[in-house]
């Protein structure tokens, strides 16, 4: 940027501020340099064009050149807030919860996502802009995180919500989370020591209580205990609404009567769903809709390949995940370019459009984010909606992949 004479800071005011001293340098350096701040947080009127460091004075740019410039780089506009996220009813629970929450899967773990604990600093600062935006539900488990690490992530939203609470007057969103199918819960009260457990690393109490993954396919006996579990915690207090995840539309409709039977609504599904992932979710849907559930798709970038980042030829990620890109890559390119078509049109990213395409659907996207790039692109997805005809030429441009993702392993009928 600096050769083409153009250097562009986006960050919080003060940041700006301080690198805009800096462009003093820069343009003994390099002649006329021309510094947009994009001032995110609480300064979105701040926005100010510099032009030939030192010698002139700040202009103010003319709101269509602030918009048209932002909208080009997948940013906000410079002049206006982020978009607000509407709430939506969390199934019949009485909750409202944003339309778009955040995934915390690679919150401390380091098998598939690379983490590290010299992360943990960002992180802080990415939980902060969700909850200043608006998102209010953010998704855990007490499985999430490999080895020495597990529960990571439920620790690390323990000390990002005290730390929030403590400097903007005891603001909590949602916390949802995962108790995971161990074999040795057996009993109800197995779900409720994991209950207890979870509120312990979070700090507070769990919000939505959910079962992880199904028993069906290889334990059905396990199945009543997990049932009985849910109805324990939200008869004993310990949950505002229970859940579930990776449950298909048979044994959603079997859960469902049970506990209903016994006095407590289901609030919610999860399951893997997005444009690489369509068809189970398709049948969940309708089966959600039916019911009155949310469904909550996640995974809504198909574990990256809708991020726009990676392509045929290009690096791909480290890790397990590269196996599956080698695999996958070259056939998940037609319908990366017709996100990207979408995208051009609207001035949105890819993964911007490939997440709306989940709203749109009805369905609450739960996205990952490990640095605040991630962050403000999952924001820029809502607050807006495609079209009918994009929907459509984005389904069949989904169609026409040969393979969709695999489903996780547990997934039930």
């Amino acid at each position: 940027l600096v050769e083409k004479g153009c250097v562009v800071f986006a960050g919080r005011t003060d940041g700006c501020v301080r690198l805009a001293s800096m462009a003093r340098s820069l343009s003994s350096l390099r002649g006329t340099v021309l510094v947009i701040l994009l001032c995110f947080h609480n300064a979105f009127s701040d926005a100010f064009v510099y032009s030939g460091f030192p010698a002139r004075k700040p202009s103010r740019p003319t709101q269509s050149q602030a918009s048209q410039l932002s909208t080009r780089m997948g940013l906000f506009d410079a002049f206006t807030a982020p978009p607000k996220l509407q709430k939506v009813p969390f199934g019949s629970s009485g909750l409202q919860v944003s339309e778009i929450g955040i995934g915390t899967w690679s919150w401390g773990n380091r098998f598939l996502w690379g983490y590290d604990p010299a992360m943990d600093s960002e992180l802080q600062s990415c939980f902060d802009l969700c909850v200043s935006s608006g998102v209010n539900l953010f998704d855990t488990g007490d499985s999430y995180g490999t080895g020495d690490l597990n529960g990571q992530s439920e620790k690390l939203l323990g000390e990002f919500m005290e730390a929030y609470a403590a400097k903007n007057g005891g603001t909590f969103p949602l916390i949802g989370t995962k108790f995971a199918t161990y074999p040795w819960r057996l009993t109800p009260g197995a779900m409720v020591k994991a209950c207890e457990e979870s509120a312990e690393r979070l700090r507070r109490p769990v919000d939505v209580g959910q079962i992880h993954w199904s028993a069906a396919n290889y334990a059905p006996w396990q199945e009543r205990a997990l049932w009985d579990g849910l109805v324990a915690l939200y008869k004993g207090g310990y949950v505002k609404a229970v859940g579930v995840s990776n449950y298909g539309p048979k044994q959603l409709r079997k859960i469902h009567t049970y506990l209903s039977d016994q006095g407590v609504p289901l609030a919610a599904n999860q399951i893997q769903y997005s444009l690489l992932s369509r068809s189970v979710g398709e049948e969940v849907k309708e089966v959600c809709d039916e019911l009155g559930l949310s469904m909550i798709a996640y995974s809504p970038l198909g574990l990256g390949f809708l991020g726009g980042k990676y392509r045929a030829g290009s690096d791909l990620p480290v890790g397990p995940r590269s196996f599956i890109f080698k695999d996958r890559v070259q056939e998940v390119t037609p319908l990366l370019e017709s996100i990207e078509d979408v995208g051009t049109a609207r001035g949105k990213t890819t993964a911007q459009v490939a997440l709306n395409w989940c709203i749109a659907k009805g369905t609450i996207p739960i996205p990952g984010a490990k640095n605040l790039r991630q962050v403000e692109e999952n924001l820029g997805a809502a607050g807006w909606r495609l079209s009918a005809g994009e929907m459509e030429a984005l389904d069949a441009a989904a169609r026409k992949v040969p393979r969709e993702l695999v489903q996780n392993i547990f997934q039930t009928k």
